[in-house]
């Protein structure tokens, strides 16, 4: 439930599995088999944690950029020799169509950029509170009676239905993305974007945490030994499939110009729809924990919002990028370690060096956050009494 936040101003980025090779034209090309590589697309040894320290040059100039894809393994290092282009040994050797994961490039940074959304931030929370949240100005008390009223109160058939009022927006203006963005621009419908889709994730977010033990008591495990600590780790694990939204902060804020990405490494490489995984594993901890008819409906909301999610992912991707989706198609899975299992998916020797950067450790700081503010989440909400 926790993901609602960030998938309201994320998954709009990312296009659900997120595409970084871009076709030859502006989005798309008449030569579906040219594509750039993008600033990531392989990653020089010069890096610790994902971090590039030294200003190399891309292993591509401009002049370079757009390849047919038998010819991008080629650099003019290696034109009339056996040796493949140098890659980040973190990274496999194949051929990357998509992007690596999580690369934070250190001397890419502006101080003003992280100013900036440090300011967009602070304003949007401020705007939110304002307008959506605050019971003497905001419309979120409003939204949420209303939802009420037309499902006679019953806390579950209101859980679904702002889930379903959720789900239709959030979903919808990313089936829009492309014609929204010719007619406003990548950064205007970003902001339109995420100011539809965050008042509605902490409606659902709040009404959760105020009726969650609500509804039927199904079965009761809190007692069982070991229980919570299970609950905790599943809760832990779920954190890190639920927010590759750290990959591209910047552009969450629209401080840079919104892209999709296509990502290959890390996580990726266990399944390419990592947010749908973590909802689930996040649904079942929760599930068991609480037990009650309350929570499997909202698990049952969650879970059907990411599943169709998936689809329409693959289904916008495929559209856009064509034979480039469908190579990185060909080597992940939606199952987490399928690919890994059939061998469509190899994994370097060294591929734990694919978590050690700079956004997973914002994850984990992310993951450690959200447990110990659960009594401020809690007292927050009470507090609306939504």
């Amino acid at each position: 439930m926790a993901s609602l936040l960030l998938q309201s101003s994320s998954r709009f980025c990312n296009g659900n599995s997120s595409l970084t090779v871009r076709s030859a034209g502006k989005h798309c090309s008449a030569r579906p088999r040219e594509f750039h590589l993008g600033r990531h697309g392989f990653v020089p040894r010069s890096t610790i944690f994902g971090i590039k320290l030294l200003g190399l040059q891309g292993w591509f100039a401009e002049s370079k950029s757009i390849l047919p894809m038998n010819l991008i393994q080629a650099s003019d290092s290696s034109v009339g020799s056996d040796q493949a282009p140098e890659q980040d040994s973190s990274v496999s050797q194949s051929t990357l169509v998509g992007e690596d994961a999580a690369v934070f490039e250190l001397n890419k940074q502006k101080i003003s950029s992280w100013v900036s959304f440090s300011v967009v931030l602070g304003v949007v929370l401020a705007i939110l509170n304002y307008i959506w949240i605050d019971p003497n100005t905001g419309y979120g008390n409003a939204f949420v009676q209303a939802m009420s009223s037309l499902s006679a109160d019953n806390h579950e058939v209101v859980m679904l239905s702002i889930l379903l009022v959720f789900a239709l927006v959030h979903s919808g203006l990313a089936s829009f993305r492309d014609f929204g963005e010719k007619l406003i621009g990548e950064r205007a419908f970003r902001v339109l974007f995420a100011g539809l889709s965050l008042p509605l994730a902490v409606s659902a977010v709040v009404y959760f945490i105020d009726h969650r033990y609500d509804g039927t008591q199904l079965w009761q495990l809190q007692g069982v030994p070991g229980m919570h600590e299970f609950v905790w780790v599943m809760s832990f694990i779920s954190f890190f499939f639920l927010y590759p939204s750290t990959f591209n902060l910047l552009e969450v804020a629209a401080v840079d110009k919104p892209k999709m990405h296509m990502y290959e490494t890390g996580i990726m490489r266990i399944t390419r729809h990592p947010q749908m995984v973590g909802q689930f594993v996040w649904c079942i901890a929760h599930t068991l924990w609480i037990g009650n008819s309350f929570m499997l409906t909202t698990s049952f909301g969650l879970l059907a919002h990411h599943l169709y999610g998936v689809w329409n992912g693959d289904r916008r991707l495929a559209i856009r990028y064509g034979e480039a989706f469908e190579t990185v198609r060909s080597r992940t899975s939606i199952v987490p370690f399928a690919a890994i299992f059939d061998g469509r998916q190899k994994l370097p020797e060294d591929y734990y060096k694919e978590f050690l950067r700079v956004p997973y450790f914002v994850i984990l700081a992310l993951t450690l956050g959200a447990y110990f503010s659960h009594p401020l989440l809690q007292a927050s909400s009470y507090h609306l009494n939504w």
